[in-house]
């Protein structure tokens, strides 16, 4: 019996699919309002990755094998965290100049 290479478009999918679902689960059992914004976010994309496979377009934006940009996916981390009540910000932080010894 053989068997069937992994399908990795279709596992990136599944994946990208339950980390939305994961997300909006966690912000209705902490009773966290997410911003009309956030709910309008989730939402499409969960849409476009139903219909498409992955949430954008332009393949510069992502990876080959991914569902979502990397913005995407520094937002949906944003999500969780504030579902969680956790206050980490994911960005940039900037340069700091090396202190003088």
């Amino acid at each position: 019996m053989k068997r069937k290479p992994p399908d990795f478009k279709a596992q990136a999918k599944r994946s990208a699919l339950n980390a939305l679902k994961r997300a909006r689960r966690t912000a209705d059992k902490a009773g966290i309002e997410l911003s009309d914004w956030e709910g309008e976010f989730l939402t499409s994309v969960e849409e476009r990755i139903k219909t498409y496979g992955r949430a954008f377009g332009d393949p510069e934006k992502g990876g080959a094998g991914e569902a979502f940009s990397v913005l995407q996916t520094v937002k949906l981390k944003e999500i969780s965290a504030k579902a969680k009540g956790e206050k980490r910000q994911f960005g940039r932080k900037g340069f700091k100049r090396a202190k003088k010894t």
